[in-house]
């Protein structure tokens, strides 16, 4: 079993991976800014006080932890692109400060920079609003950030270009800079599936200095 602690635990996604990580029997650790807000109750679950912008309060709290995830959203396009890149950068800095003792990470990634079958990426779509294209550039941009990084652990885990809270189904399909489709042309996963890929992820590593993405 893992100890995993996880920051951006009370969002939509956040909230499915501790879920997901507390079924199967690990330990999980909320990082979060108000332990308070933290409704779920599980033996196996505990809450730390951290802020994704501090690298000195991420470092306290994954010290001794194998996996550090991370969940973080900035809410609208703005909101995102003040968050995520910097976000990227300050779970590095502090994950290198622990030095050999720095758990991996996962990160929550967006689905913009994927491939399609034509060989476009998805934010180059015609018609898409600004405040989605802040969202997906925000996510590409800490994406390319941690493509750079050789001394730390991570992988990016990018969802289908549609997810939401649904039905956890225990299927998916993976991809590495690919959009996964169904055979409609669809592209989604449900948060609850993506939950499911990315704790089987963190059980069976196989993507480590990689991005991958998930879908039916």
């Amino acid at each position: 079993m893992a100890d995993i602690a996880v920051i951006g635990a009370n969002g939509t996604i956040g909230s499915r991976i501790v879920d997901e990580a507390l079924r199967r029997g690990h330990t999980v650790t909320a990082v979060v800014r108000d332990p308070a807000k933290v409704e779920r109750r599980d033996a196996g679950l505990s809450t730390a006080v951290g802020d994704v912008r501090d690298a000195a309060s991420v470092a306290e709290a994954a010290k001794g932890k194998d996996v550090l995830v991370s969940a973080v959203g900035g809410g609208d396009g703005p909101g995102h692109r003040d968050l995520i890149g910097p976000a990227a950068r300050t779970l590095v800095e502090a994950l290198r400060s622990l030095g050999d003792r720095a758990p991996r990470l996962i990160m929550v990634g967006g689905a913009g920079s994927l491939a399609t079958a034509d060989g476009s990426l998805v934010w180059d779509a015609p018609g898409l609003p600004e405040w989605l294209l802040q969202i997906m550039h925000a996510h590409g941009e800490a994406l390319e950030f941690l493509r750079g990084v050789q001394d730390v652990r991570w992988t990016s885990l990018s969802p289908a270009a549609s997810i939401a809270p649904g039905e956890r189904t225990g299927s998916y399909r993976t991809a590495g800079d690919t959009l996964v489709t169904d055979e409609a042309g669809e592209s989604r996963i449900s948060a609850e599936d993506y939950a499911v890929a990315l704790i089987d992820e963190v059980e069976r590593p196989a993507r480590i200095g990689e991005r991958f993405t998930v879908g039916y």
